[in-house]
């Protein structure tokens, strides 16, 4: 009698082996159960399950309305439909504000949904929480340059690390979320320069978005990546497919049956 096992999900060390091998980290985002076993089918290393699921599936125009509630949901959904990528939940807004308030929400997202890792925006005022939820066994993917939970104190998105001094601060937070315990970092709308710097410095993984092509992986929202949206796409997002225009026709060549008898 033959026995078959349940294929092996990727762990945070996997991922941190993977930079020590120079293997590039392919990172999507994921909010359902479909899309989920769909990117799990080709390999994608990471699944995140974004705060960005405000935008892209909620209808809001930044991601600070989304709840712990609505990530908690939709994560759970993305952990039923994969076997292989290691699922991320990403915090949102509010959920950070302090370490035991991290801590209260990382420990619900892990038992609620059973994701490996949670995600948190914040450099050396994060350091804190990180070393807090990483002592207690959480693995945490730390997240510096632009950060969108923060859209209405920067005012609005744009290029980070354009200056000397700004480089330098991005480089000193990469720093803090690395001795902090963090896994691994995102780094968002960067200066490529200075996100390749980074990744010079750093040990663990950096997963750039919007900052070029020296980093460890990259991350790309699926609805980017798959041109499924109604609203304009970031400049550096490719897509590679238009979704949207398939549904469109499908859903007016329907209009056209019904409305024909």
């Amino acid at each position: 009698m033959t026995s078959t096992s349940e294929p092996k999900r990727l762990t945070t060390r996997d991922i941190r082996e993977m930079r020590a091998r120079g293997e590039s980290v392919a990172v999507l985002t994921a909010y359902d159960f479909v899309t989920a076993a769909l990117l799990d089918e080709v390999g994608v290393d990471i699944l995140l399950v974004g705060d960005s699921l405000g935008n892209v599936v909620l209808g809001y125009d930044t991601t600070v309305p989304v709840t712990l509630d609505d990530m908690l949901r939709h994560t759970a959904a993305v952990v039923r439909g994969s076997s292989h990528a290691l699922v991320v939940c990403d915090l949102p807004f509010g959920e950070t504000t302090g370490p035991e308030v991290a801590l209260s929400a990382a420990v619900r997202a892990l038992k609620e949904t059973g994701c490996q890792a949670v995600k948190l925006e914040g450099g050396i005022h994060a350091a804190l929480t990180i070393q807090r939820l990483t002592r207690e066994g959480i693995a945490v993917m730390a997240h510096v340059g632009l950060m969108p939970q923060h859209v209405n104190q920067i005012g609005g998105y744009s290029k980070q690390g354009k200056t000397p001094d700004a480089a330098q601060r991005i480089h000193e937070d990469a720093l803090a979320v690395q001795e902090a315990g963090a896994f691994c970092v995102v780094i968002e709308a960067v200066s490529a320069n200075v996100a390749s710097d980074i990744t010079a410095k750093l040990s663990i993984p950096t997963i750039g978005i919007g900052s070029g092509e020296g980093c460890s992986g990259q991350v790309l929202v699926i609805n980017d990546l798959i041109g499924l949206g109604v609203r304009p796409a970031p400049s550096f997002a490719k897509a590679r497919a238009d979704v949207a225009g398939l549904i469109r026709a499908a859903a007016a060549e329907y209009v056209r049956d019904v409305r024909g008898g």
